[in-house]
């Protein structure tokens, strides 16, 4: 029999308490909690209910391996970030700022699915079906297997998935949409942990993969209960600034895949098509003869990028000079320009600082610490760097250069563009890169002595 019973749900953090206060005890914030009906179902033995029938636990050499086959996706980069393709029956999350391009492409991985693997089901609780209709005219898409679904109402969505059995579910989005029985409001905690629990629980059951989209606070993180992310298997953030027309699809939790891919597409009027050598593409505008900019080599995921860094300084009367980046940690600029002046003897207590990474990209991999650090250097000496040159290490407070990892993939790529020269740490264990000058390093000091002599 089923008992009702009223709780109070703080919307920022998803903390139950039996009363209302003005200021919740778990996460400290004001006039969160909100008063909702929870139905509690119990069973007459008093104990608690039984699990699926004829389940047991078995042993794990028992287990089948394998046991499903991944599904095709649009375009090679979004599939290898899913780790291959996608899992039947799995449920994956995917983020972004709002205009960064998730509708258009979900749309589009929609109708790829509906063209290649079967029937396909997207869910719009934002847009009618006319507007989904647009979209898909302006993106040249077509598909009769394709079924487009204006409705808020999750119990209703659900009824709909089960009666058309669709090979794959797109969810536009999990804040949008609304359980009947929960007397929250859609993009509550409440709402939008139940409605995930709900689609997983259907995805599980019919072998299903659903997209659900979810929107993004002011700190960039999706909106909701943290308790979200743990509930579906990938999530998924595609980042870029919407003036920017290259968009990085990132992995931050795969259960069927590695993490640590990336994929890298770009906006154009045919929607969201594949960057398959994206280190062409950022370099391709760098001018050649400007003091100021170098190129760094990173990592994303296993793959090899290579980003030009460009670094500007400017004397200022003002007490406090500015430090500004786009897409480099302002915290690691401090630590150089710190190390810099410390170490180097660089006078940059009257000079404001500005870097930015060429793209749009967001470099987070301490492996960008030389490239930045020599492009401050080059901007203040006004000296120009030689354009065939790449810069691979971290610096420590000390000045010193580290290695980093995967120090060998990270110069074959920059070979194989056509840069001839490379300076690393001294610590690197580095075998014969073909076509490369390597020059090692011990210390900042050395690489700015390098660049002074040439």
């Amino acid at each position: 029999m089923a008992k009702p019973r009223t709780i109070f749900v703080c919307q920022q953090c998803g903390a139950q308490q039996s009363r209302w206060m003005g200021k919740c005890p778990d996460c400290d914030t004001w006039d969160s909690l909100v008063e909702q009906t929870e139905i509690r179902s119990t069973n007459r033995s008093g104990g608690r209910e039984s699990g699926s029938a004829g389940v047991r636990p078995v042993r794990l050499s028992e287990v089948p391996s394998g046991g499903f086959q991944r599904l095709p996706v649009y375009a090679e980069e979004f599939s290898r970030v899913l780790g291959g393709g996608l899992v039947p029956g799995s449920v994956v999350l995917i983020g972004g700022d709002p205009g960064v391009g998730k509708s258009t492409l979900l749309t589009q991985v929609a109708a790829h699915f509906a063209a290649t693997s079967g029937s396909a089901l997207y869910v719009s609780a934002e847009e009618s079906a006319q507007q989904i209709k647009l979209r898909a005219e302006r993106l040249a898409l077509q598909g009769d297997e394709l079924f487009v679904y204006s409705e808020t109402s999750l119990d209703v969505i659900l009824d709909q998935i089960r009666n058309l059995r669709p090979g794959l579910v797109i969810v536009d989005s999990i804040q949008t949409v609304y359980l009947e029985a929960l007397t929250s409001a859609a993009g509550s905690v409440s709402q939008v942990r139940e409605g995930a629990l709900r689609l997983m629980q259907l995805a599980k059951e019919l072998g299903v993969p659903i997209f659900l989209v979810g929107h993004v606070t002011k700190e960039g993180a999706i909106a909701g209960p943290r308790v979200l992310e743990h509930i579906v298997d990938v999530v998924l953030y595609l980042e870029g600034d919407r003036f920017h027309q290259y968009r990085l699809l990132r992995g931050v939790k795969n259960r069927f895949g590695s993490t640590n891919e990336v994929g890298v597409f770009e906006m154009g009027g045919q929607g969201m098509q594949e960057v398959p050598n994206p280190s062409l593409i950022f370099l391709a505008e760098r001018s050649l003869n400007s003091p100021g900019s170098t190129v760094a080599v990173m990592m994303e995921g296993t793959r090899p990028l290579l980003v030009e860094i460009q670094a500007l300084t400017s004397t200022t009367g003002s007490a406090q000079p500015r430090r500004t980046t786009n897409g480099f940690d302002l915290n690691r600029l401090l630590m150089l320009a710190a190390v810099l002046t410390k170490r180097v003897g660089l006078p940059l207590f009257n000079q404001d600082l500005y870097v930015n990474v060429v793209g749009g990209l967001r470099i987070t991999e301490p492996a960008a610490d030389l490239a930045v650090a020599l492009a401050i250097a080059s901007s203040y000496r006004n000296q120009r760097i030689d354009p065939d040159l790449v810069l691979v290490g971290e610096i420590g407070l000390s000045g010193e250069l580290r290695t980093s990892s995967q120090l060998e993939r990270r110069l074959a790529e920059a070979a194989k563009l056509g840069f001839t020269r490379a300076i690393v740490p001294a610590t690197a264990q580095l075998g014969q890169v073909s076509g490369l000058t390597v020059t090692p390093a011990r210390s900042l000091t050395e690489v700015v002595d390098l660049l002074a002599h040439a």
